[in-house]
C-alpha cells in the first residue's frame, strides 16, 4: 500500500497505467483535517468529496457535506459508510487502527505530515493537487504562497525584535491553558517573528500564576471563539497575573479566527503577515 501511495504521487500522469484505481477513475474522496479540506475547496475540487471531519468548517460549504466524527476518534463503520475510494488525512488523525482497517478493507489511505512550518503546509497543497488532479492550480497556490513568505521574510529583516508572544488557547474554569512548543500557535508565532513566551514543555499545559508572570509576555494571543465564550477581552485580562505581564499592562490582547491562525493551510500565509502586522506595528506601514 504505501509503495503505491509513493508510486503515484512520484511519478503522475506519465505512469496512469499503473495508478490505482481512486487515480484512474473519478475518486470519493473523505478528507480528514480542516487543513486538508480547505485546501480541496480552494484548489476547485470540492466535488471528489464525500465526507469530512468535525474539524472541518471553513469554507461554511464543507459543514453540508456528511461528516465522519472528530479526526482523532474516527471509526472505520462512519468512513466506510460513505463509500469512499480514498481518505485524505494527516498524522494527526487516528486512531492508527482504524486507519489500518480502511486499509484492510481496500480504501487507499493518504496520510500526510502536519507539521508546522510553511514547508508542510506545501506538501499538503501539492500532495491534494496530485490526488484530485489540480496539479496547474495547486502550483499556481504554492507559488502565490512562496512570493507571500518570501514579502514577509523580507520585511521581518528590517526589524529586530521578536516580541514575547503568550498563547491561552482555554481559559474556563481553572488555569489557562498555554501552548509551549511543537504546537501550532509556536508554529504561527514564529513564523510571524515572535517568540513563543512558553518554552519549557511541549504542547498545552495548564499554567500558574506564577508561569504567566514568568512568561514576561509582551502580546498575549487567542482565538476569536475563546474571546467569545470569554464575553470579552476585558474578561480574559481579568487576572491578576496576566494582568501584571507587559501584555496585561498595555492591553496587548490579539485575537484571530482559529483555523485561519492554527489551520496550518492554504491560508497560512495571510495568518503570518496579518499576526506579523500586529506584532511588529512598524512593518505594518512598511511600503
Amino acid at each position: 500500500m504505501r509503495r503505491r501511495h509513493t508510486f503515484a504521487l512520484g511519478l503522475g500522469a506519465a505512469a496512469a497505467v499503473s495508478l490505482p484505481a481512486w487515480a484512474q477513475a473519478r475518486p470519493r474522496i473523505v478528507s480528514v483535517g480542516s487543513a486538508l479540506t480547505e485546501i480541496v475547496y480552494a484548489l476547485g475540487a470540492e466535488g471528489l468529496l464525500v465526507g469530512v471531519d468535525t474539524t472541518s468548517l471553513y469554507p461554511a460549504a464543507a459543514r453540508s457535506l456528511p461528516q465522519v466524527g472528530y479526526m482523532r476518534a474516527l471509526a472505520a463503520e462512519g468512513v466506510l459508510s460513505l463509500k469512499p475510494t480514498l481518505v485524505i488525512a494527516t498524522t494527526a488523525a487516528g486512531p492508527a487502527t482504524t486507519l489500518d482497517q480502511l486499509r484492510a478493507t481496500g480504501v487507499e489511505t493518504l496520510v500526510l505530515p502536519d507539521r508546522y512550518d510553511y514547508d508542510s503546509v506545501i506538501a499538503k497543497i501539492d500532495a491534494v493537487g496530485r490526488v484530485t488532479g489540480k496539479t496547474t492550480e495547486a502550483d499556481a497556490m504554492i507559488a502565490r504562497g512562496r512570493a507571500d513568505m518570501a514579502e514577509l521574510t523580507k520585511r521581518l529583516a528590517t526589524t529586530t525584535s521578536k516580541p514575547r508572544v503568550l498563547f491561552l488557547l482555554s481559559m474556563g474554569g481553572g488555569a489557562p491553558q498555554a501552548a509551549g512548543r511543537d504546537t501550532a500557535a509556536d508554529g504561527i508565532i514564529r513564523l510571524a517573528g515572535g517568540t513563543n513566551a512558553i518554552d519549557a514543555y511541549t504542547g498545552y499545559r495548564p499554567l500558574t500564576p506564577e508561569a504567566v508572570l514568568a512568561s514576561r509576555a509582551d502580546f498575549v494571543l487567542v482565538t476569536s471563539q475563546t474571546v467569545q465564550s470569554m464575553g470579552g477581552i476585558e474578561a480574559i485580562l481579568d487576572q491578576p497575573a496576566l494582568r501584571r505581564t507587559p501584555a496585561g499592562r498595555a492591553g496587548r490582547v490579539l485575537q484571530f479566527d482559529t483555523l485561519l491562525l492554527l489551520g496550518f493551510g492554504p491560508r497560512t500565509p495571510q495568518a503570518a503577515l496579518e499576526l506579523a502586522a500586529a506584532l511588529h506595528p512598524d512593518l505594518a506601514r512598511a511600503p
